[in-house]
Protein backbone atom coordinates (compact mmCIF):
# COMPACT_ATOMS: atom_id res chain seq x y z
CA UNK A 1 0.00 0.00 0.00
CA UNK A 2 2.83 2.03 0.01
CA UNK A 3 3.79 3.14 -3.15
CA UNK A 4 0.10 4.65 -3.60
CA UNK A 5 1.35 8.16 -3.31
CA UNK A 6 2.71 8.22 -7.08
CA UNK A 7 -0.52 7.35 -8.36
CA UNK A 8 -2.44 10.03 -10.86
CA UNK A 9 -5.80 11.01 -11.42
CA UNK A 10 -5.98 13.31 -14.42
CA UNK A 11 -9.96 13.62 -14.70
CA UNK A 12 -11.89 14.08 -11.57
CA UNK A 13 -15.39 13.16 -13.57
CA UNK A 14 -17.66 10.34 -12.66
CA UNK A 15 -17.19 7.82 -14.82
CA UNK A 16 -20.53 7.94 -15.81
CA UNK A 17 -21.45 6.79 -20.08
CA UNK A 18 -22.12 9.25 -22.95
CA UNK A 19 -24.64 6.55 -23.78
CA UNK A 20 -27.05 4.23 -21.89
CA UNK A 21 -28.81 1.02 -23.92
CA UNK A 22 -31.68 0.55 -24.73
CA UNK A 23 -34.01 -2.41 -27.01
CA UNK A 24 -34.36 -1.58 -30.46
CA UNK A 25 -37.73 -2.17 -30.82
CA UNK A 26 -38.59 0.61 -27.78
CA UNK A 27 -36.86 3.44 -30.07
CA UNK A 28 -39.19 6.20 -31.29
CA UNK A 29 -38.93 8.66 -34.45
CA UNK A 30 -37.66 11.62 -33.07
CA UNK A 31 -35.88 10.15 -30.42
CA UNK A 32 -31.81 9.65 -30.61
CA UNK A 33 -29.20 7.11 -31.37
CA UNK A 34 -26.02 6.17 -31.48
CA UNK A 35 -25.37 5.10 -35.39
CA UNK A 36 -21.96 4.37 -36.72
CA UNK A 37 -20.71 5.97 -33.29
CA UNK A 38 -22.45 9.42 -34.07
CA UNK A 39 -24.84 10.75 -31.92
CA UNK A 40 -28.00 11.18 -34.52
CA UNK A 41 -31.60 12.17 -34.17
CA UNK A 42 -33.61 9.85 -35.75
CA UNK A 43 -35.96 10.68 -38.71
CA UNK A 44 -37.23 7.18 -40.30
CA UNK A 45 -37.77 4.24 -39.01
CA UNK A 46 -39.51 0.94 -40.08
CA UNK A 47 -39.43 -2.76 -38.97
CA UNK A 48 -39.53 -5.55 -40.78
CA UNK A 49 -41.31 -9.10 -40.62
CA UNK A 50 -39.83 -11.87 -38.99
CA UNK A 51 -38.29 -14.05 -41.02
CA UNK A 52 -37.31 -17.53 -41.27
CA UNK A 53 -35.24 -17.40 -38.10
CA UNK A 54 -37.64 -15.24 -36.26
CA UNK A 55 -35.99 -11.84 -35.70
CA UNK A 56 -37.92 -8.62 -37.14
CA UNK A 57 -35.10 -6.25 -37.92
CA UNK A 58 -35.22 -2.55 -37.57
CA UNK A 59 -33.79 0.13 -40.28
CA UNK A 60 -32.80 2.89 -38.74
CA UNK A 61 -32.05 6.74 -40.37
CA UNK A 62 -30.39 9.00 -38.45
CA UNK A 63 -29.26 13.02 -38.90
CA UNK A 64 -26.34 13.34 -36.92
CA UNK A 65 -27.02 16.05 -33.93
CA UNK A 66 -24.05 18.06 -34.89
CA UNK A 67 -22.72 17.43 -38.42
CA UNK A 68 -26.08 17.13 -40.03
CA UNK A 69 -24.67 13.85 -41.82
CA UNK A 70 -26.84 10.85 -42.58
CA UNK A 71 -26.93 7.71 -40.99
CA UNK A 72 -28.13 4.41 -41.39
CA UNK A 73 -28.26 0.64 -39.67
CA UNK A 74 -30.10 -2.45 -39.67
CA UNK A 75 -30.44 -4.34 -35.87
CA UNK A 76 -32.63 -7.06 -35.06
CA UNK A 77 -35.38 -5.63 -33.17
CA UNK A 78 -34.36 -7.84 -29.83
CA UNK A 79 -30.87 -6.02 -29.49
CA UNK A 80 -29.87 -3.17 -27.77
CA UNK A 81 -28.74 0.06 -29.06
CA UNK A 82 -26.41 2.78 -27.54
CA UNK A 83 -28.50 5.82 -26.40
CA UNK A 84 -26.97 9.39 -26.22
CA UNK A 85 -27.24 11.25 -22.99
CA UNK A 86 -28.41 14.80 -24.89
CA UNK A 87 -28.23 18.08 -23.04
CA UNK A 88 -29.97 21.16 -24.02
CA UNK A 89 -29.30 24.34 -22.35
CA UNK A 90 -29.95 27.99 -23.32
CA UNK A 91 -27.39 30.78 -22.82
CA UNK A 92 -27.25 33.99 -23.34
CA UNK A 93 -24.86 35.88 -26.00
CA UNK A 94 -22.99 38.70 -24.01
CA UNK A 95 -20.16 38.84 -26.78
CA UNK A 96 -18.70 37.51 -29.66
CA UNK A 97 -14.49 37.05 -29.65
CA UNK A 98 -12.24 36.34 -32.27
CA UNK A 99 -14.76 33.80 -33.53
CA UNK A 100 -15.93 32.68 -29.87
CA UNK A 101 -18.71 33.01 -28.24
CA UNK A 102 -19.41 34.39 -24.93
CA UNK A 103 -22.15 32.92 -23.19
CA UNK A 104 -23.74 33.09 -20.18
CA UNK A 105 -25.44 30.34 -18.35
CA UNK A 106 -28.43 31.02 -15.89
CA UNK A 107 -26.42 30.86 -13.20
CA UNK A 108 -24.00 33.61 -13.89
CA UNK A 109 -21.36 31.29 -15.12
CA UNK A 110 -19.35 32.03 -18.46
CA UNK A 111 -18.03 30.53 -21.08
CA UNK A 112 -15.69 31.01 -23.74
CA UNK A 113 -14.91 27.30 -25.82
CA UNK A 114 -17.66 27.89 -28.32
CA UNK A 115 -17.04 28.67 -31.68
CA UNK A 116 -19.63 30.63 -33.80
CA UNK A 117 -21.89 27.77 -35.68
CA UNK A 118 -21.03 27.18 -39.21
CA UNK A 119 -23.31 27.93 -42.48
CA UNK A 120 -26.64 30.24 -42.10
CA UNK A 121 -26.83 29.97 -38.43
CA UNK A 122 -23.75 31.41 -37.82
CA UNK A 123 -24.29 34.05 -40.17
CA UNK A 124 -27.48 34.82 -38.63
CA UNK A 125 -26.24 35.03 -34.95
CA UNK A 126 -23.42 37.51 -36.14
CA UNK A 127 -25.83 39.77 -38.27
CA UNK A 128 -28.61 39.88 -35.33
CA UNK A 129 -25.47 40.27 -32.32
CA UNK A 130 -24.23 43.08 -34.25
CA UNK A 131 -27.67 44.47 -34.63
CA UNK A 132 -27.64 44.99 -30.75
CA UNK A 133 -30.41 42.12 -30.17
CA UNK A 134 -30.44 40.36 -26.83
CA UNK A 135 -30.13 36.56 -28.09
CA UNK A 136 -30.13 33.34 -26.42
CA UNK A 137 -27.94 30.19 -27.74
CA UNK A 138 -28.95 26.82 -27.35
CA UNK A 139 -26.86 24.54 -26.93
CA UNK A 140 -26.65 20.57 -27.41
CA UNK A 141 -24.45 18.86 -25.69
CA UNK A 142 -23.79 14.73 -26.22
CA UNK A 143 -20.90 12.53 -25.88
CA UNK A 144 -18.24 14.93 -24.99
CA UNK A 145 -19.13 17.40 -28.22
CA UNK A 146 -21.25 20.52 -27.73
CA UNK A 147 -22.55 23.05 -30.25
CA UNK A 148 -25.23 25.63 -30.71
CA UNK A 149 -28.15 24.58 -32.87
CA UNK A 150 -30.48 27.35 -32.43
CA UNK A 151 -30.40 30.75 -31.51
CA UNK A 152 -33.46 33.06 -30.75
CA UNK A 153 -34.27 36.42 -29.24
CA UNK A 154 -34.33 37.00 -25.85
CA UNK A 155 -37.12 38.55 -24.36
CA UNK A 156 -37.78 37.98 -20.69
CA UNK A 157 -34.14 40.76 -20.53
CA UNK A 158 -34.83 44.02 -18.63
CA UNK A 159 -34.73 46.76 -20.65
Amino acid sequence: MGDMEDTHFETGDAGASATFPMQCSALRKNGFVMLKARPCKIVEMSTSKTGKHGHAKVHLVGIDIFSGKKYEDICPSTHNMDVPHVKREDYQLTDIDDGFLVLMSDGGDIREDLKIPDGELGVQLRSEFDNGKDLLCTVLKSCGEECVIAIKTNTAAEK
